[in-house]
C-alpha cells in the first residue's frame, strides 16, 4: 500500500495545477480599491437640471381647503364649520364628487389626535384624496 502525495506531478517533476495565489492577491487588491472608491462615487453634488418640457398637472379651479386653527376651530374654505356639519358642507361645496382632492391644513400646535380625527371623518365620508399642506421653507 503506497501513498502518493504528488499526484499532479509528472515524471519530469512539473506540476499541472494552476497556481491561484497570484489571482487571489490581485482580486483582494481590486476589492480594496473598489471599497475605497465606492463611497467617493456617491458624493452629493448640486447640479442645475434642465427644465421639463411636459405640461404640469392641472390644478383645480377652486381648490377645497379644510383648515384647523390652533384653537381647533375648523374652516372649509373661508367658512367656519363644526365636526358635525363638516361633511354636509363639503358635499355641498364639491357637489357630492367624492374624488375631489381636499387640501388639509392644520396649525402646527394642533395635536395629532385632532388631525387624525378630522382625516378619519373625511375618509368615512368617502373623501379618499387628502393632500396635507405644509409651509415651504427655503434652505439657503
Amino acid at each position: 500500500m503506497a501513498m502518493h502525495f504528488n499526484e499532479n506531478v509528472d515524471n519530469d517533476g512539473e506540476m499541472h495545477d494552476i497556481n491561484v495565489t497570484p489571482f487571489i492577491d490581485v482580486m483582494l487588491v481590486l476589492l480594496i480599491i473598489f471599497m475605497v472608491a465606492a463611497p467617493l462615487a456617491t458624493v452629493d453634488v448640486k447640479v442645475n437640471l434642465p427644465a421639463s418640457s411636459s405640461k404640469p398637472a392641472p390644478r383645480p379651479e377652486k381648490p377645497v381647503y379644510l383648515s384647523v386653527k390652533a384653537d381647533n376651530s375648523m374652516f372649509l374654505g373661508d367658512d367656519a364649520v363644526t365636526k358635525e356639519n363638516m361633511v354636509n358642507a363639503l358635499n355641498a361645496m364639491t357637489q357630492g364628487k367624492k374624488d375631489t382632492t381636499v387640501f388639509f391644513r392644520a396649525d402646527k400646535t394642533v395635536n395629532y389626535e385632532t388631525m387624525m380625527d378630522v382625516m378619519d371623518t373625511l375618509r368615512q365620508a368617502g373623501y379618499l384624496k387628502i393632500g396635507l399642506v405644509g409651509q415651504e421653507v427655503s434652505h439657503k
